[in-house]
């Protein structure tokens, strides 16, 4: 190998080669420079939302999980905050969401690069009729700042009953407009009792007068 006056190296033949972009690899299957952008470290997303969506239980069994519990959740909350009012739309927001809106997100590493795979629409559909069945723009609640009253109540979601399954009972609490500030699946084998404090614990309500039925007092 020489080189010409620009310093460029040149093969025996005359034709100048270029060096190697900064920071690219080799494929060894097809020995062409191939960009690759190293994984950057992301943060996990943390605060109310996320240790709410930590309370209910993983209604999976535990073989065959592929993708953590609060991760689907997470993505289809993000979803329905971007606007996705069904299962197929927040499937499709979850397939075209950027590699480190994901991560954040918590999705699952598949590759050695630090590819990051969302759950599939047929995942979050599943996970969540069976955690939420008042569906999932019920997910990321309402912001109950601004609210001076909070009415907590307890009711059984309409044709949630299948065969031996019971219907799902769920624990809510609304402003006086309506609004749905959190919600929550009890359990099939506690009361409405035992969801009460998990129910409001992420929020602060200082100064909100919160009402609920005799069970409660």
């Amino acid at each position: 190998m020489r080189y010409q006056r620009n310093e460029a190296p040149v093969d025996a033949g005359g034709l100048a080669k270029s060096p190697a972009p900064t920071g690219a690899s080799m494929c060894r299957q097809s020995a062409t420079v191939c960009l690759i952008k190293s994984p950057v470290r992301q943060h996990r997303v943390t605060g109310p939302l996320a240790t709410r969506l930590r309370t209910p239980a993983d209604p999976r069994h535990r073989r065959g999980k592929r993708h953590p519990f609060v991760s689907v959740m997470l993505v289809a909350c993000s979803a329905v905050v971007a606007g996705a009012c069904s299962f197929a739309a927040i499937g499709q927001w979850a397939r075209n969401a950027p590699q480190d809106t994901v991560a954040r997100l918590g999705a699952r590493t598949v590759t050695a690069f630090g590819a990051r795979l969302a759950p599939s629409t047929a995942t979050i559909r599943r996970l969540i009729i069976r955690t939420c069945p008042g569906g999932p723009a019920d997910l990321p609640g309402y912001n109950p700042a601004g609210t001076n009253a909070l009415a907590v109540d307890g009711k059984s979601a309409r044709s949630s009953r299948h065969a031996d399954t019971p219907a799902a009972h769920l624990l809510a609490a609304m402003t006086g407009t309506g609004m749905t500030v959190t919600q929550l699946r009890v359990p099939d084998k506690t009361n409405e009792i035992t969801c009460f404090a998990a129910l409001l614990e992420p929020y602060d309500l200082t100064g909100v007068t919160v009402t609920a039925d005799a069970l409660h007092t």
